[in-house]
């Protein structure tokens, strides 16, 4: 299979890189944080096509794949977008307002009954999304339930958590509800790998900068190891990320399953141990809280969580040899 990105989808990476440092630039992070979600960036980012990406263009959208959304997402996760993104763009295909931008749709899995239900940018959103075992079902903003607002781990991404949710409107069967756990497991796992990207390229720049005994301290052998094993995490990352995504937009080329969990787990790790390492290359200034390298951790925490962990993820490959091979 040919994996490398083709001269559009390039031109897309590089127009969702110029709107997010326009929109969302790292330098400004701090301005974003206890801060609503500008809803004005988010019609532009609508505007863009982000959400309607996978939307057929028979309903007005691109009509591309999820190799596409990925890009996309890729550069979302690099800039630390705050909202929704990731929901609004599984619900364009099924909720009106959600590709424009007029509704700011969140979401929630409800495989485990027992689980707590907790809602990020509860406050904020015009409707949620909920994948339960059995379907897809919608809830109108205004008839969810009061949220109790909790310490998130995230600065940029508020959680609130509820009792009990509505049932919704059903908007999709079981067989929907689970193709949209895969293609936000793949999103979420490219979010994760523009995480680790921007880590490791925060990480080049500070060695180049910053000067020790009077030399850049990137000409220290011990930084350019630890900047080679970031850049050797990143690149299985995002190879294992498009894989993923090809293997969605054509599932014939091999296992769904396998694949969308291989690459949470990859991006995930690699996401994790980079921002980790980011803020040991920034050394004295690195641990504190307003520095990039904490911000980006903070997120790779966040989006670890979301569709399944490592150990999850983990698991489900290990089923899925084990099926293979009975």
């Amino acid at each position: 299979m040919e994996f490398r990105l083709d001269e559009a989808q390039r031109e897309l990476s590089e127009t969702v890189r110029r709107f997010c440092e326009e929109h969302f630039a790292p330098a400004r992070i701090r301005e974003r944080e206890g801060r609503p979600i500008d809803r004005a960036a988010w019609r532009a980012m609508a505007d863009l096509g982000v959400f309607a990406l996978r939307v057929p263009e028979t309903r007005g959208g691109l009509g591309l794949g999820v190799v596409e959304a990925a890009i996309a997402f890729e550069q979302l996760g690099a800039h630390l977008v705050n909202g929704p993104a990731l929901w609004s763009t599984l619900a364009a295909p099924l909720l009106d307002g959600a590709a424009s931008g007029d509704r700011l749709v969140g979401g929630v899995e409800r495989i485990d009954p027992d689980e707590p239900i907790v809602v990020e940018h509860a406050e904020e959103i015009d409707a949620l999304l909920v994948l339960h075992s059995d379907g897809v079902f919608a809830c109108a903003g205004s008839d969810l339930p009061s949220f109790s607002a909790l310490t998130p781990l995230d600065p940029l991404t508020p959680v609130a958590r509820c009792d009990a949710l509505p049932r919704g409107t059903w908007i999709g069967d079981a067989a929907d509800a689970a193709h949209l756990r895969l293609v936000g497991t793949v999103l979420a796992a490219a979010q994760l790998l523009g995480v680790s990207d921007a880590a490791l390229e925060a990480s080049r720049r500070y060695a180049l900068e910053r000067e020790q005994f009077g030399v850049a301290i990137g000409s220290f052998q011990a930084i350019q190891h630890l900047l080679a094993d970031m850049y050797v995490r990143t690149a299985l990352a995002r190879s294992a990320t498009y894989a993923a995504a090809a293997v969605l937009d054509d599932p014939e080329i091999s296992d769904p399953i396998r694949a969308s969990a291989t690459a949470k787990l990859l991006a995930g790790e690699a996401a994790l141990e980079n921002a980790r390492t980011a803020i040991q290359v920034h050394g004295g200034v690195g641990f504190t809280w307003e520095m990039l390298p904490n911000y980006l951790l903070k997120r790779a925490w966040v989006l670890e969580q979301l569709f399944g962990d490592s150990d999850a993820h983990a698991w489900s490959i290990s089923a899925c040899i084990e099926g293979a091979l009975a």
